[in-house]
């Protein structure tokens, strides 16, 4: 029997709504993860990420809003589907993928500012 296992986050970042977006690809593309479903006027995406041995591809839904011309509000939040054999080996994995995105655009977005 599967089930999902879920873990969310939701960040107050100090860049412009616009610039996140413009970034959430190259973050994706470096994480290896397929774009499923987009919706640019919401700034709203379903991504599916990568699976691992062992280990089932997690939804990852992302969603920007705007709070003011220099602060966005960033919500993630991953689905696993897990069964009772896969269930300890993916303990973790959702907030794992979590953390992931979050560490890979903050990259992103600290070197776009240095330049």
């Amino acid at each position: 029997m599967a089930y999902l296992r879920e873990a969310e986050e939701n960040l107050e970042v100090s860049y412009p709504i616009g610039e996140i977006w413009e970034t959430i690809p190259k973050a994706l593309e470096e994480l290896k993860w397929k774009v499923e479903e987009i919706d640019e006027a919401n700034h709203k995406l379903k991504v599916k990420t990568r699976g691992a041995l062992m280990s089932f591809p997690s939804a990852a839904y992302i969603e920007l809003l705007k709070i003011d011309e220099k602060t966005t509000k960033l919500k993630i939040k991953v689905e696993t589907p897990v069964t009772t054999i896969t269930s300890v080996l993916d303990f973790g994995r959702s907030n794992e993928r979590v953390s992931q995105f979050v560490v890979a655009l903050a990259r992103l977005m600290e070197k776009k500012h240095q330049q």
